[in-house]
């Protein structure tokens, strides 16, 4: 504050305030034209920050002072407010300085994990039928129950109008009261009837009342095929309907991701992490975490590659991809030279568009078939000097998980610049503390041949220094010292 109020002179007092007099014992007003001179200076702009300067009080006009400084007070809040409400809501400007909102990115993979591509204009829509059965069971449910109503319908009106086109051209419906006719089956008298006996045969009900007999050649041949197609058509539906209840499509909802990604140092570099975690006790078998970046881009030669894949590690070099994933677990990727956020700073991010889609995959404990569970993280998503909560305590028995704060985060410091250039600052100041080193282990031998001269005397004999092992000592006495200095009475006796 004695700094800030060196560079600001007080106001003098010439520059009062003009005020005007409503009469006594009204409350005197002041212009607002002259808030500035009262000693507040706004440097948002140079400094970030506003800094005040406060000026003594004037005895005289305390009530005056009192009610000014109330005023500017509540309007310095005001702008401050006012301010930080159109940083917050400031859009991007145009060309002309037009304001602009920015477009929202689409996403490729929805948070759920659904794919938000559609296909059009597919001419050769013959290859669904050379896979019928993968074609009914991706079906959504009421296609696939229509399906497997009118399969088991059409066949059985089919093979019900054959039964009654057999009973119509031998002459059974003619002969329906003459008990000395054999007919080809036994009661059938009408269509009604030939389509229950349809029913029965292709379900092998058999309730015994129509019958094939022994005289009808073609019925027999007409009941071997039915059988063999009706347990065909059971085969197929069934074994679609158990395929499609089976899925391991839901087994994914329980398997969950963070709603954001983080970017923050681990171990003195930065890393992009996110948290995936298995609500249910049955665990995945052999889990795996994969990552892909999708982002459009230009190539050298001018071609434009619109969401371009490009792959993420996230351990596959050491193994830390497969997951054992009994607690929720927090997924990083180190952002070294090889990663595609190399370049990327802070303010870099907030520009960015891109979409990183995140699998994780693994074959289900109870069923044995494998699951695939996606999200995905837009670029607004990620947050950067951010780091995720602990979520597990350890209990009496057990680890606890608290999943109330799966999707919290928390501010740590970070550095806003690059991964690059946070290596290049660290790999200076190694380099800095290596030369410093370097320098004084030179400087050593210097100071040992300084030391190696004969020092004062005091006394009987003469002080001298010796570099033993790297450290210089002094040493004093009569006779010599490890070779180095002698006394005088020792050269008087040479």
């Amino acid at each position: 504050m004695a700094t800030e109020n060196s560079f600001f002179s007080p106001r003098p007092e010439s520059l009062s305030l003009p005020v005007e007099e409503k009469g006594e014992g009204e409350q005197v007003e002041v212009a607002a034209e002259a808030t500035t001179s009262i000693g507040v200076f706004n440097l948002s702009d140079e400094l970030g920050h506003v800094v005040t300067t406060e000026t003594g009080p004037t005895p005289p006009a305390a009530k005056v002072n009192r009610s000014f400084q109330s005023k500017l007070a509540e309007r310095e809040a005001n702008v401050n407010q006012r301010r930080k409400k159109t940083q917050g809501a400031e859009k991007e400007r145009g060309r002309f300085g037009w304001a602009r909102s920015r477009r929202k990115r689409q996403r490729y993979v929805e948070k759920n994990g659904r794919c938000n591509v559609q296909h059009g204009n597919m001419r050769e829509t013959y290859r669904y039928l050379t896979d019928i059965f993968t074609t009914l069971v991706d079906l959504n449910w009421r296609c696939s129950l229509f399906v497997f109503v009118m399969a088991y319908a059409i066949t059985w009106l089919f093979f019900g109008a054959i039964w009654y086109l057999i009973a119509y051209c031998r002459g059974d419906l003619d002969h329906l009261d003459d008990e000395t006719w054999t007919p080809c089956v036994n009661n059938v008298n009408g269509f009604i009837s030939a389509f229950l006996f349809s029913i029965e045969t292709e379900t092998t009900i058999g309730y015994g009342h129509r019958v094939i007999t022994d005289q009808c050649p073609v019925g027999t041949m007409l009941l071997l095929l039915q059988a063999i197609l009706g347990s065909m058509v059971n085969a197929f539906m069934v074994g679609c309907m158990f395929v499609k209840i089976s899925q391991p499509n839901k087994r994914a909802e329980t398997l969950v991701f963070s709603k954001h990604a983080v970017i923050s140092l681990r171990d003195d570099k930065l890393c992009l992490m996110f948290r995936v975690g298995d609500l249910r006790s049955s665990h995945i078998v052999g889990a795996n975490m994969r990552a892909k970046l999708i982002k459009s881009k230009q190539t050298q030669e001018g071609e434009f590659i619109p969401l371009d894949q490009t792959d993420i590690s996230v351990g596959f070099e050491t193994g830390d991809d497969r997951l054992f994933l009994v607690s929720p677990l927090v997924i990083s990727h180190e952002i070294d030279a090889r990663s595609a956020f190399w370049d990327m700073s802070q303010a870099q991010l907030e520009k960015e568009d891109f979409e990183i889609v995140v699998i994780l995959e693994g074959m289900v404990e109870a069923t044995g078939m494998t699951c695939q569970a996606r999200s995905s993280y837009l670029a607004e998503e990620v947050l950067w000097g951010h780091r995720f909560s602990p979520m597990m305590s350890l209990a009496e028995g057990f680890f606890d998980v608290d999943y109330s704060t799966f999707h919290h985060t928390f501010e740590v410091d970070t550095p806003s610049c690059s991964a690059r250039e946070l290596s290049l600052a660290t790999a200076r100041h190694e380099a800095h503390m290596y030369w410093s080193i370097s320098s004084r282990l030179d400087e050593e031998p210097n100071i040992a041949n300084q030391a190696a001269k004969p020092g004062s005397v005091n006394g009987k004999g003469r002080v001298g220094l010796t570099l033993i092992d790297g450290v210089i000592q002094e040493q004093s006495g009569l006779g010599e010292l490890n070779g180095s200095v002698t006394t005088d009475q020792s050269e008087s006796e040479a």
